[in-house]
């Protein structure tokens, strides 16, 4: 962790019980979220066309394969049409006099990201690029709960100039779990592997075993580990074998081999049956499914499948969702998996990637610390006139769905943390003229720019509690932080690279130069090769 470089501000919590959202008009939904739980799943095929009489691919590699791999890996390859992404549209610009209230679900996916610069190291114009997932891939220095704290995370809110709009602010809001974990008796694990022929390529089976075998040597003797695996037919390869055998797991492992139909859904429904009839009351009890997406719901219709995901997870089955391969990845199904299944999703691309995800991130991608964390965001109309949350397309929520908990959103794990940036226009001098008799407001003469509200529930928990942070006049700054100007270089980029139609005047080549005059100690080199792939996404664009 680097030294705090945050300017921002963190703001006294005033807690508040259960209490209904005020309401507004209607926002955008999560139409695509459950279109892509519902409707994508039943829509795809048996299997890729590879599939067919697919020959075996041996995995008995030794850790130097690996490594070539993931340099090897990276040349240009063109991108499969197979694969397929959210096409969620993007939040317009809202009117503070009428929609107040911004409303999601916190997402820690980041996939996203990944799956980018695997596309950009092949040559090709990226596609999926949900902005979120790019700014949430990094690690900002936001400052951590207390030991002991009364709430698992901190918000932190700073505002600036917006880089890309003229006469436009961004305001960056932070939420940072805390790094301790929950008590937990051990790790109950069910690794969930596609070995069907759609997974007989080198990025995705080989590496595949590669990355799971580093997860193996995470674990000891007070873990658990199952491994199912799908194909034509789902087979039980291990039932809560103890963690500390390595050497059996890692066996299990090398001699996967891939052929034949998919069948995911039964896979699904063994792998969640070996998770409960293994639960450990009070560890962590998850499912970790990997596969490239593409795989038959078999006899179960998509109703069912969500029904089973989302059941399991009720019941303190989580679910990770990790993505291989190139060509015919199905990324929204993933996505959407991971989002009914309390659970994250990643894109394993490289070894590295997966030593990230599986290694460095174990913590935060296996242990919740804040269950169905929801962010409704209260815009002063004193101060700003009109406002535009990036990213989160897919996550938006109804204002009402902020105290209904039963409505599910994100889950937080340690250490985990949710950035997001909303973009404002500033309020006028002088009274809004909207030529209305009866509806004109005074806005008061706060200087707050807006109010964060936060809600939670604890892991397990069936009621949830809300926090409230406002963020005053003193969280703007003409000097941002060096985080403030490395994560907004990326959501400008972002902006480009999604095709964004509110981008403005945003430019990879801004982005490009704020980044690297904000890469920070940098230690894993991750800012470093962010730069690296604007360079290659200015080469592809021309």
């Amino acid at each position: 962790m680097r030294r705090s470089s945050w300017q921002g501000v963190l703001f006294p919590v005033v807690r508040r019980g259960r209490a209904t959202a005020p309401t507004r008009a209607t926002a955008p939904t999560r139409v695509t979220a459950a279109l892509a739980a519902v409707g994508v799943l039943g829509a795809l095929g048996a299997c890729s066309a590879g599939a067919d009489g697919a020959s075996d691919v041996a995995l008995g590699q030794e850790q130097a394969s690996s490594d070539s791999y993931a340099s090897e890996g990276r040349r240009d390859v063109p991108t499969n049409r197979n694969e397929e992404y959210d096409d969620s549209p993007e939040q317009p610009f809202q009117d503070v006099a009428t929609s107040p209230l911004s409303t999601f679900a916190s997402d820690v996916d980041t996939a996203s990201y990944s799956n980018l610069r695997r596309q950009l190291r092949q040559g090709v114009a990226p596609e999926g690029v949900r902005i979120e997932e790019l700014v949430n891939y990094f690690d900002y220095d936001y400052p951590a709960p207390e030991p002991g704290a009364e709430d698992p995370f901190t918000v932190t809110t700073q505002v600036a100039d917006a880089p890309w709009a003229p006469g436009h602010q961004l305001a960056m809001i932070g939420v940072q779990a805390t790094a301790e974990k929950p008590a937990s008796r051990g790790n109950n694990i069910v690794f969930l592997l596609d070995v069907s022929g759609s997974m007989g390529e080198e990025n995705k089976l080989p590496l595949l075993a590669d990355s799971f075998a580093l997860l193996v040597d995470r674990l000891d003797e007070g873990d658990t580990v199952s491994i199912v695996t799908y194909a034509g037919s789902d087979q039980v390869l291990a039932d809560s074998v103890p963690g500390d055998r390595h050497r059996e797991l890692e066996r299990l492992l090398r001699e996967l081999r891939a052929g034949g139909s998919t069948g995911g859904a039964a896979g699904l429904q063994t792998a969640y049956e070996l998770a409960s009839k293994n639960f450990v009351e009070g560890g962590n009890n998850r499912v970790i499914l990997a596969t490239d997406g593409d795989f038959n719901v078999g006899p179960s219709t998509p109703e069912q499948l969500t029904d089973l995901i989302e059941d399991h997870a009720r019941s303190g089955v989580y679910i990770s969702v990790l993505g291989f391969g190139m060509g015919n990845l199905k990324d929204s199904t993933m996505e959407a998996i991971a989002d009914h299944g309390n659970g994250n999703y990643a894109y394993i691309d490289t070894l590295d990637e997966a030593r990230k995800v599986l290694v460095d991130e174990f913590d935060s991608t296996m242990f919740v610390v804040a269950q169905d964390l929801k962010l409704q965001v209260e815009l002063n109309p004193a101060t700003v006139s009109r406002y535009r949350l990036l990213g989160y397309d897919n996550r938006r929520l109804e204002d009402e769905e902020f105290d209904d908990d039963t409505k599910d959103a994100g889950d937080v794990g340690a250490g985990h943390a949710v950035t997001a940036f909303y973009e404002l226009v500033p309020a006028g001098d002088g009274a809004r003229d909207d030529g209305l008799d009866y509806q004109d407001v005074d806005a008061g003469h706060s200087t707050d720019f807006l109010t964060v509200h936060v809600r939670y529930k604890r892991p397990g928990g069936g009621t949830s509690t809300e926090v409230v942070l406002p963020a005053g006049a003193d969280t703007y700054t003409t000097h941002p932080s060096a985080d403030f100007r490395f994560a907004s270089a990326v959501a400008e980029f972002g902006l480009v690279a999604s095709g964004s139609r509110n981008a403005a005047d945003a430019s990879p080549a801004r982005a490009r130069e704020r980044a690297e005059a904000a890469l920070g100690e940098d230690p894993y080199g991750l800012r470093s090769e962010f730069v690296s792939l604007v360079d290659a996404y200015e080469e592809i664009a021309g």
